[in-house]
Order: structure tokens, then sequence, then C-alpha cells
């Protein structure tokens, strides 16, 4: 299984299983049948709101001789009302309470967003706090205790752009180690990998199929269909594999860690043996040209009129 190395010597598996979007009642079965299948990345938030059972998973798992602990990676998120420094460690806490464990491998600032403790999500721009009331820097410093404390051992963000990062950089004692955003062919991200590369930062794709699956509510009219692509369509057929294997085999092949949500056992299955694709040089120059900026997730939810955010400043 490939891996993606920490300036510690840690690894993280590259190929993880995504749980955003995994309904209750479906979520707990499809932890239980990726980690008899091989896998060994687990990607949660409580924001998901199903964190109790991927925690029962993940601990019938390990008492059933399955799995160990020290074999897994467990990755988890801070959600936006619990950015003040005094709510950080209570969160993950939390977090790892639903989890049933004593750390995570790696905790994420969820999004450069906070709104008021108490909110899950915002119904207006009352429930927004600026990142001028509360910086990112603020929040950072309670991650930092997270990993003083044992409860974390790596933390990192989600959904930064380079300038978000740069500031980051800049005002911590403990660097971001990771960094996980929207990654696909449609939306490669060459720039901010690049910036990430050169400072040390792992990036993490969500959404490498194109997030087919997301509510109505988030999704645009008539948006491209990546699974539909018939370059990757061609791709696949040629090598008797799914779309969706080559879109994997194509992250992985880029250096970067992914992690597909899928609840299908036959899926599952096929998304780990992903690994084993090697696509060639040209078949490779034919994905790299499909980049067209799409972005599937636009984060226009946290957006208000007259409020802190736009989605410019959003992705900067």
């Amino acid at each position: 299984m490939k891996k993606i190395q920490f300036g510690n010597n840690d690894q993280m598996p590259a190929l993880g299983l995504g749980t955003w979007k995994s309904k209750a009642g479906e979520v707990y079965q499809a932890v239980k049948t990726a980690i008899k299948t091989g896998y060994r990345h687990i990607d949660c938030a409580p924001i998901y709101g199903n964190e109790k059972e991927v925690g029962k998973a993940i601990s019938e798992s390990i008492k059933e001789g399955i799995v160990t602990r020290e074999e897994l990676w467990i990755t988890s998120k801070l959600w936006n009302n619990a950015h003040a420094k005094a709510d950080v460690v209570p969160a993950c806490k939390q977090t790892l309470s639903d989890l049933q464990l004593s750390y995570v491998d790696l905790y994420l600032i969820h999004w450069p967003v906070a709104f008021k403790s108490g909110i899950s999500m915002p119904k207006n721009n009352e429930d927004m706090i600026s990142l001028d009331d509360l910086p990112i820097t603020t929040t950072w410093t309670g991650m930092e205790e997270t990993v003083s404390l044992g409860l974390t051992k790596h933390i990192g963000v989600s959904n930064f752009g380079i300038i978000a990062l740069e500031g980051l950089i800049a005002n911590s004692k403990i660097k971001p180690s990771m960094n996980q955003v929207e990654s696909h062919p449609y939306l490669q991200q060459d720039a901010l990998l690049g910036f990430c590369q050169k400072n040390d930062i792992h990036l993490t794709a969500y959404s490498p199929l194109g997030s087919f699956d997301r509510s109505d509510a988030m999704k645009a009219n008539n948006e491209p269909k990546l699974l539909a692509d018939p370059i990757i369509a061609e791709i696949a057929k040629e090598k008797s594999v799914s779309p969706a294997q080559i879109l994997i085999s194509w992250a992985l092949q880029r250096g970067i860690s992914v992690i597909p949500k899928s609840v299908n056992p036959e899926r599952i299955a096929q998304n780990i043996a992903s690994e084993k694709i090697i696509l060639n040089s040209t078949e490779i120059e034919k994905i790299t040209a499909l980049e067209r900026g799409y972005r599937y997730v636009k984060g226009n939810v946290w957006v208000f009129e007259n409020g802190p955010y736009t989605t410019e400043s959003l992705w900067a």
C-alpha cells in the first residue's frame, strides 16, 4: 500500500475511506468492510454526523483482531463552531469519545471559516464570526495544544488556499502537516500542490470522483459529471476497470492522498484495487488536459450578504 511519510517518519496510507455523506445505518458496515478489505486509513469529521458509528466499527474491528490501533490512521476535523482557543481541546475530546479512541493520527481545521459556538450550520450573517475577530492563528494555538496533550499526533487544515497557509505557517510553532482540499482532473490544484510540497505540507484530495452523490441543494445546474467524462471512460475501457478506479489511480500517481467515499462492498474493493493500476505518460497527459477549474464544493454556504466571507476570499 502506498504511503505518505511525515517528518517524524510516521506513515499514512495514501488511500483512505471517506465517510462524508455516508448515511447513518450504512457507515458502520462500510467501515468494517473497508478494514476487512485492507483499508487502514479512515477519514472522519463530527459534522458528518456519523463518528459514533465509525467508532463502533473501528472498536469492533480491533477487538476482533482484524487490525490493531497502531495499524490504523484515523483523521478527524475541528468544526467551524469550535474555533475559539478554549473550544478546540473539548471538541477534539468529544470526537475521541465518539470514535472510542485515545488519540487520532491527524486533526484538521475543517474550514478557514468561523461561526458562533452552538451553531451547527449558519442561517444568516449573525451566526458568523469574522476571522478578524477570531483569527485562524488563535484557533491554531488550540490545535497545537491537542498535540501537546497527546490527543492527536499531527495537525493540519482543510479547504485552505495559499494565502491562508502562508499566514498560518508564519505564525505557528507546529507547522500544518496536511491540507485536505477538493481535487480531481477538473480541479487539479497544481499551484496549491506545488506550494504545499515546497513547505512540507501533504495534500489529501476529497471528492476525487466528482461528489456526484451530494445533495441536490449543493449541485449547480448542468454541472459536468466527472465519472462520465469520455476521456476517463476511454482509458477505463482500455484497462478494463471502472472510471472511478482511473480517477483514484491518477490521484495516487500525483503523490497525494485520496479518500473516496463508498458504502458499497464491491466499490470499496474496487477502490483499493486502484493502487495496482498504472497510468502511462500518454494517459496522464490526456487526464491533465481535462483541467477546467471546476469546483463541486463551492463553499457558498458560508457566504451571506454583508457577511465576513466571500467565495473569492475563501479560496485565495
